[in-house]
C-alpha cells in the first residue's frame, strides 16, 4: 500500500516536494546500506528526540528490535516497489487516466478502476523485487536490528555469522536456501510480466 501511494504520488508532476520525495525514496538504492542504518540509527536510537517520541508515545522502538528488522525491510526494498509503480502509473494515467476524469469520475474512482487494474503487472513486479531485495539486505538490518540470534537475525545474517564462526557447510545450506528463494522470485516477476504483456488495458 505504501509502495501504491508512493508511485501514485511521484507519477504526478511538478507538485511542491515531489523532489524531495523522490530523493528520500530512491536513496536506499545509491546510498551504501551500512550509512544508511547507522544514519537511521542516529536518527531514530533510544537518546534521539524521535526514538524518545516514538516510545513514549507510541511505546516503539526500531533499535534491537523486530520493528526495526521490518523498518530495514521496508527501507531497502522500497525503491523496487515505488519506480516500477510510478512508472506504470505516469503511463496508464496520461492515457486512460485523462479519459477517465474526462467522463466525470473522481480522482479515487480513476485510480480504484482504471489506474490500479492497468498496473497491476508493475504492481506485483516491484513487490517480488522488493521481497527479494529486502530477503538480501544485511547494512541497513545490522545496524537497525543488532544481529541477536533468535530475535533480529535474518537470513542473510546468520550466512555471515556462519562464516564467520567457521560453520561453512551451515553457511552454504543457507546460502543455497536463499539462492532458491531468488529463483523463486525470478520465476514469479516472469510470470507476472508475461501476463502483464498478455492482457490488454482494462477500463472498468
Amino acid at each position: 500500500m505504501l509502495g501504491i501511494g508512493l508511485g501514485w504520488a511521484l507519477a504526478v508532476p511538478k507538485w511542491p516536494g515531489r523532489t524531495l520525495l523522490d530523493l528520500a525514496v530512491t536513496l536506499p538504492l545509491v546510498f551504501p546500506p551500512i550509512a544508511l542504518g547507522f544514519f537511521l540509527l542516529l536518527v531514530l536510537g533510544r537518546r534521539s528526540p524521535i526514538g524518545q517520541w516514538l516510545d513514549q508515545t507510541f511505546g516503539i522502538s526500531f533499535i534491537f528490535t523486530f520493528e526495526g528488522v521490518l523498518l530495514a525491510s521496508v527501507v531497502a526494498g522500497l525503491p523496487l516497489v515505488v519506480k516500477p509503480i510510478e512508472a506504470a502509473i505516469a503511463g496508464v494515467s496520461r492515457r486512460l487516466g485523462e479519459a477517465s476524469r474526462t467522463l466525470g469520475r473522481s480522482e479515487w474512482d480513476t485510480l480504484v478502476r482504471v489506474i490500479l487494474p492497468n498496473v497491476r503487472g508493475a504492481i506485483v513486479a516491484g513487490l517480488v523485487l522488493g521481497t527479494a531485495r529486502s530477503l538480501g539486505e544485511v547494512g541497513i538490518t545490522l545496524m537497525l536490528g543488532g544481529n541477536i540470534v533468535g530475535r533480529t537475525n535474518t537470513v542473510s545474517l546468520e550466512i555471515y555469522n556462519a562464516v564467520f564462526n567457521g560453520e561453512y557447510l551451515r553457511g552454504v545450506v543457507l546460502s543455497v536456501l536463499l539462492g532458491f528463494a531468488s529463483i523463486a522470485v525470478f520465476v514469479v516477476m516472469r510470470r507476472a510480466t508475461t501476463a502483464r504483456s498478455g492482457h490488454g488495458p482494462a477500463f472498468a
